[in-house]
Order: structure tokens, then C-alpha cells, then sequence
């Protein structure tokens, strides 16, 4: 390199214009629509600027030649033209010109280039009190001019010269519909070709029957229930929809939120806790934040401090329900208790709402946890679904109450009961357990038994199942399987190595090295007349392909997965039967 040195040189960005206006007007919103929105925060801004908003109006007119956009608002002087409308991303002047308090809807001027989205010309005739009117003139291309203006009243007027393309979106209707949806509870008069779209109040002023109407207005549904929200913290006020029908845990429900009057977004996220996914909100605040585009909420802690708070209110109208209104509290669990049952897992308040009155699936009909502990002291259990099924009615013939713990969060909140109420006794049913309630042959017969279940058990060696015979309610059932939940477990394990690599081949095969786990048993029912008459057969063969019948049957009956070795037994021992039963040539 030569021997010279470089000075230190300041220099400044060099900005593309016409960049910076397609960057704004085109990415930061998701749609041309919000341009009404903008024209709107823009017209109500320069109003509260009077002071003075019960006397502000904003008129928006249609025709031939575009949108005309008129306020009688506080106006600009030409200086204030330069800074707000010409200077983009500088708030300084901004705020010593006024526009930055806190009561201001919007980015005065940021917001008016989303008119490029529609236009490809904007005009704002301009005059503030005791001022000369100014005319600027903005063009898509990045440039614009100003100029002497028209002598007018104090105020400011927007003109939008449509592009080709976008003049549907500037029609009486499209604009009336958005102004109406984007401003409709603006606190000033707004019109759109002379039609009065402003109500100048909030839905949840009115009247139960109004509300209910309202919501179902605006969000399809009539709704279950209305809940008032109030979070002073924020200035939030609004209310809660309470959905009439079940819906999707999972779905992301959208909330209206409104910005001092102004609607922000018809579907806004992370208002609500994620369990209050049966709630739909309408709400306004004067303190929460908007991201840059003005379409969602700035996710900071005011946010996170106002879901919690809407947490709680809904939290309490549940209470009251089950205080004021148990039968309409029963309805709404009925058809909500999924997001209710995801509280009650770290919410005592709830847990004991669901105790008292949600209604689970028992082997003794419909039954709340607290009238199964008033009825049956100890609240038995099984964990799946696939249990109970197995489980339900043996353990209701032998007068052991059971409730299918398989649905989503019910084993949980029982565990969890127990652990918050000394008092409250919690036993998970297991399916060897029951075993331990039959009754056992008399001495007589288990001799007497010896020959059959020597031949039946060496017939179901090859699938690792026990052959016992027992004595037990219903005697309609001829055979139960019965599986511990070591072996069922033992049985997944051996399953998984099975399909494994050869490296977690080898590492399941050094964690199979325990004790062996108990083998699952298939108990043969001594008081049902079939059962009976295969016990006393002589033939070997034919007692085998009898029980693996009865195996068979004892699996389906359960709900028990079928393996491919089970469902090989199935075809060959009702063929084999069927074979003995039907006979050949040589035997007719």
C-alpha cells in the first residue's frame, strides 16, 4: 500500500425516496384497506388538537375524481407541511410541534403514505388559525411540492387521486364500509357521503339484548354469555363473548381490538390466556402499545400484566356462575371443560370448581368427582381409556366404582386432587388388581382342572400369556385379559427394539436387562355355561384351539391392540374350529 493516509470524512445516508415510500406503502401493511384507518387517525388527531372533539367532524366524499377526506381540525401551517408530511422517520419535531401527546391516535404523515397503496397522488389542502393555506402535493414516485393554498376555514382536506386498479377501493361503498369498520366508535362525527357511520358510544354501554346482538354481529355466533372487562392499568374496557359451541383448543382465536376508539385489528392475538380459547373479545385501551403497522399489539409487559388481569375476570365469572347460576355453569362445562380442566391444573380455585361440578365418565353412570367421593369414598381410576374399556364393567359387576381417567387432563386434576386435599383418597385401578377380587375355584375342581389347563397354557406359552381359571360377575363374560402395566410397558419395549438400528438395538438391549415383569393373564370365567363345557373337554387339540379362541375374543372385547402373532392365532384357531365343526368327505 502507498505511504498516503485517508482523512476522516462524515457523510450522510443516501436515500432513495421513491424506495422508502414503495418500503412503507406497500410492506409494512397487509392490506390497501388500512389507508381509511390512516386518513381517519390523521383527521381525529388534528380534532383533539383543538381540544375540542365533541364539536370535531370528519367528512369523506366519493366521486369521479377520487376521495376527498375533510376535518376541522387544528391544521398545519407551512412549516409544520415540511416537517410532518415531508420528514419520515424524525419524531422531534413532531413532538415540539404538539402531535406526539399522549391523547394522538397515529404518526401523523407516516401513516398518510399507506394513501400510495390506492393513489398515485395525494393532495392535502391545509390552514391553521391565523396562517396562510398551504397546498402539498405528493406523488408516488417520492416527490412533492407545496405551494399557496385556496383561503378556506381552519382545517385540513385529503385528496386521493386514485391509480389504475384501485378505484373500487376508493367507491362510496368501499369506503363507507371501511370507515364504518375501522371508525365506527370514533368520538367524533364522521360521514361518509352525507351517511352518519360514527355511533359515538362503545357496544358494552348498551342493553344485555343489544350486546348479545353486537356480538353475534360481529363475530357470527349468539353468544353463551357476556363478560365485562375492565383493566384500569391499560384504560382497557370491553367485554368477553363467551362461545355457545365447542371449538378447537388448539385454533388461535382473534380478538377486536380498538386504540382509543380506533379499531386496530378484527384479529388480534395474545389478548387471552391460552386456555380462554372459548372467549372472543371486544375491547378498547388507551395504554397498550401497537407494533409499527398499527395491525397487532406491541407484546411487552403492560400486555402480559393485562392478559393476567383478563385472566382473572374471567377466572371470577366462573366463580359467580357456580355461586349464582350452577345450572348454566354445568352448561358451559359441558361444552367447555377442556379450557376449564387446563386452569384447574395450577389453579386451585378451578380445581374445586371442577370437583363440584363437572360431570366425568364413570362405570356407574355421569358422576361429578365430588359426588363419586360422597358415594364411594376412595376415587378409583384407570388411566386410559383403553383401561376403563377393559376394566368398566367386571369392576362394576364386582361393585368397584371406576372412572375413565383417559380424557384429556382428567387423570391429571384426580392426581392433582389429592395432593391440595389431605382428605381426598386417589387409587389408579390397575387391571391385575381386579384380579384379586374373583373368586377362586374350590379345591375339587382346580384338580379336577389340572389336565385342561396343563394343555391350555402350553398353548399359550408361545404368546407369553397366563392361563387361570377364576370364578367372577358377569357370568355372561367367558374370558378376560388382564395386563399389568410393567408388562404392558415390557411389551412396548421389546416391540421398540425390535424396529430399532443396530445402535439403539444395542442400547435398548443393555436396558433389558431387569427383572421380568409380570406375564398378562387370560382368566377363563367358571361361572359361564361355555367356559364350563371347555374345561371338560378331553381332546388337546381341541382345548387348544378353544382358548385361543377365548383369547381372542378376550382381546377384542377389551380394546387390546391385536399384534400380527394375535391376529395369526385368530385366523388358525377359528379356522381349526370351524374345520372341526363342518365335516369333511371321508367323515360324511
Amino acid at each position: 500500500m502507498g505511504g498516503g493516509t485517508l482523512s476522516a470524512v462524515s457523510n450522510t445516508f443516501q436515500v432513495d425516496l421513491r424506495g422508502i415510500v414503495d418500503l412503507l406503502s406497500h410492506h409494512l401493511y397487509a392490506s390497501p384497506r388500512v389507508y381509511v384507518r390512516e386518513l381517519l387517525q390523521n383527521a381525529v388527531d388534528a380534532i383533539t388538537a383543538t381540544g375540542d372533539l365533541a364539536a370535531g367532524s370528519v367528512t369523506m366524499t366519493t366521486g369521479d375524481h377520487g376521495l376527498r377526506v375533510a376535518d376541522n381540525g387544528i391544521g398545519l401551517t407551512e412549516a409544520q407541511v415540511h416537517e410532518l408530511l415531508a420528514t419520515i422517520g424524525r419524531s422531534s419535531k413532531r413532538d415540539e410541534l404538539g402531535f406526539a401527546r399522549h391523547e394522538f391516535l397515529g404518526q401523523f404523515g407516516i401513516g398518510l403514505l399507506s394513501c400510495f397503496l390506492v393513489a398515485d397522488e395525494i393532495r392535502v389542502h391545509t390552514r391553521r388559525a391565523g396562517a396562510e393555506p398551504v397546498l402539498w402535493t405528493g406523488y408516488s414516485d417520492g416527490r412533492y411540492d407545496v405551494r399557496a393554498g385556496d383561503d378556506r376555514e381552519p382545517g385540513t382536506t385529503v385528496t386521493l387521486l386514485p391509480r389504475r386498479g384501485s378505484e373500487h377501493l376508493l367507491s362510496s361503498t368501499s369506503v363507507r364500509e371501511l370507515a364504518e369498520l375501522y371508525g365506527s366508535l370514533l368520538p367524533v362525527r364522521v360521514e361518509v357521503d352525507g351517511e352518519r357511520v360514527t355511533t359515538g358510544s362503545v357496544p358494552w354501554e348498551n342493553s344485555d339484548a343489544a350486546l348479545a346482538a353486537y356480538g353475534e354481529k360481529v363475530f357470527g355466533f349468539r353468544p353463551f354469555d357476556a363478560v365485562e372487562l375492565k383493566v384500569p392499568e391499560a384504560g382497557l374496557t370491553g367485554v368477553a363473548f363467551i362461545l355457545p359451541t365447542p371449538v378447537n383448543p388448539a385454533t388461535r382465536g382473534g380478538h377486536r381490538v380498538y386504540l382509543k376508539r380506533m379499531l386496530l385489528s378484527e384479529s388480534v392475538e395474545g389478548l387471552l390466556p391460552e386456555w380462554a380459547f372459548f372467549a372472543r373479545c371486544v375491547v378498547d385501551s388507551t395504554e397498550l402499545r401497537p407494533t409499527a403497522s398499527r395491525e397487532a399489539l406491541y407484546d411487552d409487559g403492560l400486555l402480559a400484566d393485562t392478559r393476567d388481569a383478563i385472566a382473572d375476570q374471567l377466572r371470577g365469572w366462573l366463580v359467580r356462575l357456580a355461586a349464582t347460576d350452577p345450572r348454566k355453569l354445568a352448561q358451559f362445562l359441558e361444552v367447555h371443560h377442556l379450557g376449564v380442566k387446563a386452569l384447574a391444573l395450577h389453579d386451585d380455585e378451578m380445581l374445586r370448581l371442577v370437583e363440584q361440578w363437572f360431570a366425568m365418565e364413570t362405570n356407574m353412570g355421569r358422576l361429578t368427582l365430588a359426588e363419586f367421593r360422597e358415594r364411594y369414598g376412595v376415587i378409583r381410576y384407570a388411566a386410559t381409556t383403553d383401561e376403563f374399556r377393559q376394566l368398566a364393567a367386571v369392576a362394576a359387576a364386582q361393585e368397584v366404582a371406576l372412572i375413565n381417567g383417559g380424557y384429556v387432563y382428567d387423570a391429571d386434576l384426580i392426581r392433582r386432587l389429592a395432593t391440595v386435599d389431605a382428605d381426598v383418597r386417589v387409587e389408579r385401578l390397575e387391571p391385575s388388581d381386579l384380579a384379586t377380587r374373583f373368586t377362586a375355584v374350590d379345591t375339587e375342581t382346580e384338580l379336577r382342572l389340572r389336565p385342561f389347563l396343563t394343555a391350555a397354557q402350553r398353548r399359550l406359552d408361545r404368546l407369553g400369556c397366563e392361563v387361570q381359571v377364576r370364578a367372577f360377575d358377569p357370568a355372561t363374560l367367558p374370558a378376560l385379559y388382564l395386563v399389568s402395566r410393567s408388562a404392558a410397558f415390557h411389551e412396548e419395549f421389546t416391540t421398540g427394539r425390535d424396529r430399532a438400528d443396530d445402535l439403539w438395538g444395542g442400547v435398548l438391549d443393555a436396558l433389558a436387562h431387569t427383572a421380568p415383569p409380570d406375564r398378562p393373564q387370560l382368566v377363563l370365567n367358571h361361572r359361564n355355561p361355555l367356559v364350563r363345557r371347555v374345561t371338560a373337554l378331553a381332546d388337546p387339540e381341541l382345548i387348544g384351539l378353544a382358548v385361543e379362541s377365548l383369547y381372542g375374543q378376550a382381546l377384542m372385547l377389551g380394546h387390546h391392540p391385536i399384534k400380527p402373532a394375535d391376529a395369526a392365532l385368530l385366523t388358525t384357531s377359528f379356522l381349526g374350529l370351524l374345520e372341526r365343526a363342518v365335516p369333511g368327505e371321508k367323515d360324511a
